[in-house]
């Protein structure tokens, strides 16, 4: 009898563990595949303005109907979401995404600051060996430098 019930309590947790995975995946696409970002111009957290620029709609009826949903339902569904859907949606790149390579690097270095900041070290580490075997190849005494007369 005992068994039973642990097996369907482990049963129970790995159900919610799954339903919780898919769940946070469905936001995590929803939130970078489509393009969904907060606005830098937002009033507060720049969720109405970025939903109302990514759906094209005026981000005075976004702000309005947002406002009279929050009005009516109270805090507890509408600001909770609110404020949900403020963490985990990305904040909109300062400047815009020319090609998959930006949006690329945007992505890691919105997932993940260290990996992005050492991707760009080592691209600048890469140029400053360019740059001092290029000084090493002019400078030595092998290099002549010919002179037209």
């Amino acid at each position: 009898m005992r068994r039973y019930h642990q097996n369907r309590n482990r049963h129970k947790f790995y159900n919610c563990k799954h339903r919780y995975n898919s769940l946070k995946d469905r936001i995590e696409t929803l939130a970078t595949s489509k393009g969904i970002y907060r606005s830098r111009r937002g009033i507060f957290m720049g969720v109405c303005r970025g939903l109302g620029e990514y759906f094209n709609f005026s981000i005075f009826w976004t702000r309005t109907i947002a406002f009279f949903l929050f009005l009516f339902t109270g805090f507890w569904p509408i600001g909770v979401m609110y404020i949900i859907a403020g963490l985990l949606l990305k904040i909109e790149p300062v400047s815009p995404l020319k090609n998959e390579k930006d949006q690329e690097f945007y992505d890691t270095y919105t997932h993940s600051h260290k990996s992005a900041i050492n991707r760009v070290k080592r691209k600048f580490e890469n140029i400053e060996r360019r740059i001092q075997r290029m000084e090493h190849t002019v400078t030595s005494r092998e290099f002549d430098w010919k002179q037209p007369f």
